[in-house]
C-alpha cells in the first residue's frame, strides 16, 4: 500500500520535529495549533490574565470531539485526569465478591486497581490476554483489558469479547489509551470505556476520558463528587446541597486546565481526519516497517522488536525515538510520521535487531 497517499500530506506539516519520532505510545506530539494553544494558556497565566471560562470551553470541546472520534454521544463521557483514577471507579464500584477477568501482561492503570479492591473481597482472575475471550465463563462479572496492549501492540478481538461477554452475562472495561485515535472500536457498546489522551490521542498529560453504557454508568458511584461534576457549576462551590450532573459529567473531575486547552485542537483535528484513516495510515506504516526488516506485518499501529539491550539509546544518538519496554523495543507510527521516516528508521533499526 502506498502510504504517502493515505492521508493529506497537510497532515504531516501539523507536527514540528526534527527527529524520526517512533514515540507515541509513550507520548504523543501536540499539532502545531494545539502546542501553540497551551503556550498561550502559560503567557496569560504568567501575565495575570487568564480566563477561566475558556478551560470549561475546552473541556466540552474536548468531550464532543473524543465522543465524535470514537462513536458515542458526549452525554455518556465524563472527564478526568488518569486512566487509574476511572478505572478505579469502576473497581470501587463492584460488590464484594464480583470476579474480574484482566490480562497478566496488561498495564498496572488497569490491573492494580482491581487487585487493591481484592482486600474486600474482589476476586481477580489474571489470565494471558491472548486467551482473554475465551476466559470469560457464567462466574465473571467484569473483564477488564487494554483495547491494545501497551508493552507490544496486540490487539484483543473486542468484538469477540463484546459477544463473550454479553453471552455469560458479564461486563467489559477497556483502556483505549494505546488505541483510541486510530483503531475503530464498536465503542457504543462497551460498558466502561477508559482512555488516557496525553499519546494517540495527542494531547498534554493530565487528561483522560470515561465513557460507557447508561446502564453501566448508572451502577457507579460518584466518589469523587465534586465541584466540576455537579449540574450547574457555579452554584456548586460551597456548601452540603448537592447536585450532580444527570448525565457521564456527574463522574467528572476537577480537570488540569493547561491540558484540555492543549487537548482540544489535536482531538478536533482526529475526529476530522476519524479514525478509519488514522488507522489505516498508521498500520501501514508500521507493516512497512516490519517488510524493511524481513518481519512479518503485525496490523497494528505498535511494532515490538528484540534488540540489543542499549539500542534504544543508540538509536536516539541518530534522532530515531523509541523506548524499551517489557525488555523489547516499542515503537509506534501516527500522523507525526511518513513514509520517508519509516524507510530511515528501517536502516537504522536494522543493525540491532536480534535472532
Amino acid at each position: 500500500m502506498d502510504t504517502a497517499t493515505l492521508l493529506p500530506a497537510s497532515v504531516r506539516d501539523q507536527f514540528t520535529r526534527d527527529v524520526v519520532y517512533l514515540n507515541t505510545a509513550s507520548c504523543g506530539l501536540p499539532p502545531r495549533a494545539a502546542h501553540e494553544a497551551t503556550l498561550a494558556v502559560e503567557r496569560d497565566r504568567a501575565a495575570g490574565r487568564l480566563s477561566l471560562p475558556v478551560f470549561d470551553e475546552a473541556v466540552e470541546r474536548s468531550r464532543a470531539a473524543f465522543a465524535r472520534l470514537v462513536g458515542v454521544p458526549r452525554s455518556r463521557v465524563a472527564a478526568g485526569s488518569q486512566a487509574s483514577q476511572f478505572v478505579g471507579l469502576v473497581a470501587a464500584s463492584l460488590p464484594p465478591g464480583a470476579t474480574v477477568v484482566v490480562a497478566e501482561e496488561d498495564f498496572t492503570s488497569v490491573t492494580y486497581p482491581f487487585v487493591a479492591a481484592a482486600e474486600r473481597g474482589v476476586k481477580v482472575r489474571p489470565v494471558p490476554v491472548r486467551r482473554i475471550v475465551d476466559a470469560v465463563d457464567s462466574a465473571v462479572d467484569l473483564v477488564a483489558v487494554s483495547a491494545a496492549q501497551s508493552a507490544d501492540g496486540y490487539v484483543v478481538d473486542v468484538g469477540g469479547l463484546l459477544a463473550a461477554a454479553s453471552a455469560h452475562g458479564a461486563r467489559v472495561l477497556l483502556d483505549t489509551t494505546q488505541s483510541s485515535g486510530w483503531l475503530p472500536i464498536p465503542a457504543d457498546r462497551v460498558d466502561y470505556l477508559v482512555c488516557s489522551a496525553y499519546k494517540w490521542l495527542l494531547g498534554p498529560r493530565g487528561a483522560c476520558f470515561l465513557a460507557g453504557t447508561e446502564e453501566a454508568l448508572a451502577d457507579l458511584t460518584p466518589i469523587a463528587a465534586n465541584w466540576f461534576a455537579a449540574e450547574t457549576v457555579p452554584e456548586s462551590f460551597y456548601g452540603t446541597r448537592m447536585r450532580l450532573a444527570p448525565d457521564a459529567r456527574r463522574f467528572n473531575v476537577s480537570p488540569v486546565w493547561a491540558s484540555w486547552v492543549g487537548l482540544a485542537p489535536a482531538l478536533e483535528m482526529l475526529a476530522d481526519l476519524g479514525e478509519a484513516a488514522i488507522g489505516a495510515h498508521n498500520v501501514a506504516l508500521a507493516n512497512r516497517f516490519c517488510a524493511g526488516l524481513g518481519l512479518p506485518p503485525t496490523d497494528s499501529a505498535i511494532v515490538s522488536l528484540e534488540v540489543a539491550a542499549d539500542a534504544a539509546d543508540a538509536l536516539a544518538a541518530q534522532d530515531v525515538i523509541a523506548t524499551m519496554r517489557a525488555g523489547r523495543l516499542r515503537c509506534a507510527f501516527h500522523l507525526s510520521t511518513d513514509a520517508a521516516d519509516v524507510d530511515r528508521a528501517v536502516g537504522v533499526v536494522g543493525g540491532y535487531l536480534r535472532g
